[in-house]
């Protein structure tokens, strides 16, 4: 099969099922696993972003978002000399990945009979469906079942050691977790799972709902104990780089988390901004932010690090 992929998460799911080799496109920002190297990339950013601070580039989403263009161009040469069967996208976030409808009205000029797929999980479970619904439409069933068995597994592990220390008096951490900087965003979708069933409590987030413009007096009256900044679709250098970039509230010294050191910053992108099997990754990441004697040495190297 001949597969394009227009989304790092989608990428991600396939080179996992062992399909790396039938990979024929990718996305821009696809950048995982190493193996992608040289595989055609089917899009790029309509606006540079590099020097951009967040909120330049907040500003920049919004106006693209509520204009009706696009943030994102599809090499629509590329696409069809690639003569891919099957197309993954997505509708969840208009910032995040060129729309299935977009998409699909290229795929459609080009060949009738191309297959193009929205992936769209809201939650930790959903994105093991998403890995189930690949396979099944990759026949890689066998290696799915194996690939979503062992993210369980390894879900299993963290949950068992959160109740395991819960039992011994151990309580949740009371955090904040914020996916955008300038204006900060509260975390949605998987991500407030995530940071439960690794043994805290986000206290703005929405489980399961869309990521929601929040307020640094908001952070400020519920006064978290930590301070978790995963910028989405940043990894951990360009994060620290956008935080330098940020301006800091009033009542940032008033805060519990930097009074006490707890404000950190994560790779985003590559654990939390994509609903992948890193997904877990993120999870473990997380477990040693808020138990770092039960869950020492469990984040991936290099994933986190304590800001001022």
């Amino acid at each position: 099969m001949r597969i394009v992929s227009l989304l790092p998460s989608a990428t991600e799911i396939v080179c996992a099922l062992g399909l790396a080799h039938e990979l024929v496109g990718i996305s821009h920002a696809c950048d995982w696993p190493p193996e992608i190297a040289g595989t055609p990339v089917m899009t790029r950013r309509v606006h540079a972003e590099a020097d951009a601070s967040s909120r330049e580039i907040h500003r920049l989403v919004e106006h693209s978002v509520h204009g009706g263009s696009s943030l994102y161009a599809l090499d629509e040469a590329a696409l069809e000399a690639a003569e891919p069967d099957l197309i993954l996208t997505q509708e969840l976030c208009p910032a995040c990945a060129l729309s299935y409808r977009e998409v699909n009205a290229v795929a459609r000029a080009i060949d009738a009979d191309i297959r193009v797929v929205s992936l769209e999980p809201t939650s930790l479970e959903g994105i093991f469906n998403t890995i189930a619904t690949v396979g099944a439409m990759t026949d890689a069933e066998d290696e799915a079942v194996e690939v979503v068995g062992g993210l369980r597994e390894r879900l299993g592990r963290i949950e068992t050691r959160v109740a395991t220390r819960r039992e011994a008096g151990r309580t949740p951490r009371r955090i904040v977790a914020l996916e955008w900087l300038d204006p900060p965003f509260a975390v949605g979708h998987w991500v407030p799972e995530q940071i439960r069933r690794a043994g805290a409590w986000d206290l703005l987030g929405s489980e399961g709902g869309r990521s929601v413009e929040t307020s640094w007096d908001a952070v400020r009256d519920v006064d978290p104990e930590m301070l978790v900044l995963m910028p989405c679709g940043f990894h951990l250098a360009d994060g620290l780089e956008q935080w330098a970039r940020t301006p800091r509230p009033a009542s940032w010294t008033g805060l519990t988390a930097v009074r006490d050191g707890r404000v950190f910053c994560v790779d985003g992108s590559a654990y939390f901004s994509r609903p992948g099997p890193r997904v877990i990754d993120g999870m473990e990441l997380l477990a040693e932010l808020f138990d770092p004697e039960g869950a020492a040495g469990s984040a991936p190297g290099g994933s986190w690090t304590r800001v001022d």
